[in-house]
């Protein structure tokens, strides 16, 4: 049987099993302002795929989760091989949420820039001077409308509510500060500070609330040194924002130089990815 992808995201590959399971592969791509590169990363999906699944595991008695299976000896032979060990998954097949639900818990990114501005972000609007970078008192839940080309779009929570009910956007809240505070608190015991953080959720067919996609990877959550860590100060990231930021600095004519990147920022790229995997995992 010839396999091919039922869907290519950014990053990741879906391949229909059956009508209850999918097989996801986490490739080496790497997007940045919503494109991706013409060359990868070497070695990226691997670590994305195994910290997530570290992630997963960890937080399982949390909120049930779609990972079936991360041994491709159980799948289908075109995927017993060394292009996918390592990098696939087995998962429950999700009914998804129209929804992103991002936990900041600190002001970075789109929310420094609003408030830099005086706007709201989300429905909310922060009091007081605040410095780049700087802790927030409370993580706060600011959800997206997914979309499959170009940006999110930032929404507040009463359009997730009168799309999913008050009950089950309440049940998500809870779910996703519960697991941005579990696992920050490990985080920081590793020397890392989690700065926000990514959550997608679907239902089975059942209804149950399911984490599905990935968790508390660098390409969904943001990663700083906490031994560096200055309020009012660039962080030192264990992301793809050392990338980002060679791509604005080199911005032409209002286009980012993708196809430019040299290979020494790719490699420090993937050496920040393996060092965050490292601390947290070993």
């Amino acid at each position: 049987m010839e396999w091919k992808p039922a869907y290519r995201g950014k990053v990741r590959e879906l391949y229909d099993l059956s009508d209850k399971h999918l097989i996801i592969v986490t490739t080496d791509r790497i997007s940045a302002f919503d494109s991706i590169l013409p060359v990868p990363v070497k070695g990226k999906g691997v670590i994305l795929n195994q910290l997530s699944n570290f992630w997963f595991r960890m937080t399982r008695g949390i909120v049930p989760n779609h990972i079936l299976d991360e041994c491709v000896e159980h799948m289908p032979s075109f995927f017993q091989t060394d292009d996918f060990k390592g990098r696939t998954v087995m998962v429950k097949k999700l009914n998804m949420l129209p929804f992103e639900f991002i936990v900041r818990g600190y002001l970075f990114g789109s929310m420094w820039e609003a408030c830099q501005n005086g706007k709201d972000f989300c429905g909310i609007r922060l009091h007081g001077s605040y410095q780049l970078a700087q802790k927030l008192e409370q993580p706060i839940l600011t959800p997206a409308v997914k979309h499959d080309t170009g940006h999110d779009e930032y929404v507040s929570r009463k359009d997730v509510v009168s799309r999913l009910g008050a009950g089950t956007a309440r049940q998500i809240e809870e779910i996703c500060l519960t697991l941005y505070e579990t696992c920050s608190r490990y985080a920081l015991s590793k020397g890392l500070i989690i700065a926000d953080a990514k959550f997608e959720f679907g239902q089975t067919d059942s209804g149950e609330l399911t984490l599905g996609d990935e968790l508390f990877t660098p390409d969904s959550s943001r990663y700083w040194d906490a031994e560096r860590y200055v309020p009012g100060q660039m962080p030192d990231s264990f992301d793809k924002q050392h990338l980002r930021n060679w791509l604005s600095e080199h911005k032409c004519g209002g286009a980012y130089p993708f196809d430019r990147v040299p290979e020494s920022i790719l490699l420090q790229t993937a050496e920040r990815y393996k060092a965050c995997f490292n601390r947290l995992t070993k």
